[in-house]
């Protein structure tokens, strides 16, 4: 990932902050000195923070554009895919010296393969159902219950290759930030977007975004 598209990440995950910038009522200096450790975490190395500036700039100029975007739609050709009873299942770089994740892949294929796997900078990441087998996984590692977030859903976005990932993700968080939803998270591959949801929200957040593709 670049930069602008982690600086994007961050300032979408928080809402007082997008909302803020969206009112133009954001210090851009100060808030790269706030958020500059947490890209330098997400990418793993050093970032200038002139850098951090100009990508926050670049991404509030580009509202007025994304304005224009939301008269077409930018979930046209969308689809979606819903799914309840998600685990989040997250280990550090460090834990996996007492487990390694090309085994723990091995044992998931043999338990389901209704899972996904994302490698971040500092961690290990499992988006997969709540099962009793795949908590069985993870029982030797110590302190393995802190590895287990729940009550959540998974709603995947499939898009064509020519959207950005990146705007679709913004559009989507500001969407359902203005029906009462938020986002837990969101995960990137390479032909969509996954968003994690509070499972309590997932049906109505799957209604609102299915509106918007209609709509397109």
């Amino acid at each position: 990932m670049s930069v602008p598209e982690v600086v994007r990440e961050i300032i979408t995950r928080n809402r007082s902050i997008y909302d803020c910038m969206k009112m133009d009522l954001i210090n851009y200096t100060a808030l790269a000195v706030k958020i500059q450790p947490e890209i330098e975490r997400i990418l793993g190395n050093p970032v200038n923070l002139n850098t951090v500036v100009v990508a926050i700039k670049r991404y509030a100029d580009s509202f007025e554009s994304k304005e224009e975007i939301k008269e077409e739609s930018i979930l046209k050709n969308a689809r979606l895919a819903l799914t309840d009873g998600i685990m989040d299942v997250k280990f550090s770089i460090k834990d996996s010296n007492q487990i390694d994740p090309i085994a723990i892949l091995d044992k998931f294929s043999k338990i389901t393969n209704n899972y996904e796997f994302f490698r971040m900078s500092d961690s290990f990441r499992f988006l997969t159902e709540d099962m009793e087998g795949v908590r069985e996984i993870f029982s030797s590692l110590s302190d393995n219950e802190n590895l287990f977030s729940t009550g959540l859903a998974k709603i995947r976005i499939s898009i064509p290759p020519t959207q950005n990932q990146s705007d679709v993700v913004s559009y989507v968080a500001e969407v359902l930030h203005a029906n009462g939803i938020e986002l837990v998270n969101a995960f990137f591959s390479q032909d969509s977007i996954i968003i994690i949801l509070n499972e309590k929200d997932s049906s109505r957040a799957y209604d609102v975004l299915h509106s918007e593709i209609m709509r397109a």
